[in-house]
């Protein structure tokens, strides 16, 4: 075997109190992420509400702390109040984010209530397109306040007496993009956030906001923007958004899996900028940041459903491969290893849209390739992350120099004794012998070493094969007087697990 890395693990070298929001996730209204992904009445498992109890359980497992809604594009055009009441009251309107006709069955209400059935927190999005100030107080207010006003009353005469206590406001969404409905300037949108935040945190202290970063790091206005929005918003709001995604339409899969190097470069960059801003105004305050949509998304150059006005017609319904499992596995490596700045995180997005779960409509579910990776995050990346020092051998790719074939991040949960090792093997030919030198923890014993590999990194899961791609407890690891000796297969995906011994 020629491939040897190392990784030298200190329990003393401490990054970052890992936010459990990393691991947040994403539901617009677009194509089937609503209606026939989480809600659909006549569904054999639908509960009493119309929603999906094998969605509930598939989403559930993943134990998402945080989910962004209504949107997304959807959230320039959208007037809540369309959302909530009878729903025999409610409008049918045409949706022009993506050209289709909204039913409004589901809003703010029962997207509430569907959140606490799979366990996760709503990160809510206002209209900072179509709409403003005005909005955005009075849907908090709906939200959050307790009684005894216009808005809190008439939530309570929509049945639901306690407020929701949504925390997390996303200060409207991509709004320097030209396909935006009410795309803004920098400035215009630096004031108009500002005001937002200021209106709103009048309405709830105890709330927290995100300003909206640039569209892309491929944005002409990029670096600029943040700086302007940010020199305009910076003492009203408590993290700056990052949008990301990647593909391997060029079909260069070496390329294509080192470009979580992008996305390490591009949160450095933004947490530059936040920095920058911080100094020039003299604050006291460290902006922390929201990567509230990142994925890998092939077809994203595509336009809208060519048919107009449908409702929730398939669009986006990326199949996921056994590469692009490996591609998200470094892409949550590289945010944990900016956890200090990284508090929230939304794979977007969770269901059928460029999602880790499809459904079929009528029918099952399954599980795509991607979903183990974050399922794997999720439940053992819990803790602190902890500053490795790794030698790998390396390679040159298209866009990419000095690429480490090792990807790999080490989290630490004290309090249970856990140590996780989160590995990817970018070589796509070689297996890979790599040495954890664990001295530091003491006596330690191995839990199991979990393996998401294929020969195939084109595999994909369907319907008719539902686990063609999935984990297995196999992987080769062993003790070995205080360092554990692991054997990374090729093109895959590891997460090594010890338990210290309790004292």
């Amino acid at each position: 075997m020629s491939l040897r890395s190392q990784m030298l693990i200190d329990k003393s070298f401490v990054k970052a109190q890992i936010d459990p929001r990393l691991y947040g996730s994403f539901i617009e209204h677009l194509g089937r992420a609503v209606y026939g992904g989480i809600y659909e009445p006549d569904h054999p498992t639908a509960d009493a509400n119309g929603f999906r109890q094998d969605a509930i359980e598939a989403i559930r497992a993943l134990q998402v702390p945080i989910i962004r809604y209504p949107g997304g594009n959807f959230v320039s055009g959208y007037n809540w109040e369309d959302g909530v009441g009878p729903k025999k009251d409610r409008k049918r309107l045409l949706e022009l984010a993506w050209w289709t006709t909204e039913t409004n069955e589901v809003g703010t209400n029962e997207f509430a209530d569907w959140a606490k059935l799979v366990g996760s927190e709503v990160m809510m999005a206002v209209n900072l397109g179509t709409r403003g100030i005005d909005d955005a107080r009075n849907l908090i207010e709906y939200c959050n306040h307790p009684s005894g006003s216009y808005y809190s009353d008439l939530r309570i005469s929509h049945g639901y007496k306690e407020p929701h206590r949504f925390k997390t406001w996303c200060l409207g969404n991509e709004m320097d993009g030209p396909w935006q409905i009410g795309t803004k300037t920098a400035v215009e949108y630096g004031r108009l956030a500002n005001e937002t935040a200021k209106v709103m945190r009048w309405v709830d202290p105890t709330i927290e906001l995100v300003a909206c970063g640039s569209s892309s790091s491929g944005m002409s206005t990029f670096a600029d923007w943040e700086a302007t929005v940010l020199d305009l918003s910076y003492d009203n709001v408590d993290y700056l958004s990052l949008h990301a995604y990647y593909n391997n339409n060029n079909n260069d899969t070496s390329n294509f899996l080192a470009s979580s190097l992008n996305l390490d470069q591009f949160i450095s960059s933004v947490a530059a900028i936040c920095d920058y801003v911080k100094a020039k105004k003299r604050s006291k305050k460290k902006l922390m940041l929201s990567l509230d949509e990142w994925n890998v998304w092939h077809t994203i150059g595509s336009s809208r459903a060519e048919e107009r006005w449908q409702i929730a017609p398939p669009e986006f319904e990326d199949v996921y491969t056994h590469e692009d499992a490996l591609a998200v596995g470094c892409f949550i490596i590289t945010l944990l290893k900016h956890a200090d700045r990284v508090k929230m995180a939304c794979m977007a997005q969770l269901i059928n849209v460029i999602a880790p779960i499809t459904t079929e409509t009528g029918g099952p579910l399954w599980l795509q390739t991607t979903y183990y990776p974050f399922l794997h995050a999720s439940i053992y990346g819990r803790g602190t992350v902890l500053h490795t020092v790794n030698s790998s051998p390396k390679y040159d790719s298209k866009d990419y120099t000095d690429v480490p074939y090792l990807e790999s991040i080490c989290v630490y949960d004290e309090e249970q004794g856990h140590i996780t090792v989160f590995a990817v093997n970018r070589h796509l030919s070689e297996a890979m012998e790599l040495d954890l030198d664990i001295r530091s923890f003491g006596e330690v014993s191995l839990i199991e070493h979990i393996v998401l590999e294929h020969e195939d990194l084109k595999a994909v899961n369907t319907k008719a094969n539902p686990q063609h791609v999935k984990p297995h407890h196999g992987g080769l690891s062993v003790l070995d007087n205080g360092h554990v000796k692991s054997n990374l297969a090729k093109a895959s995906w590891n997460v090594i697990r010890l338990q210290t011994k309790q004292r």
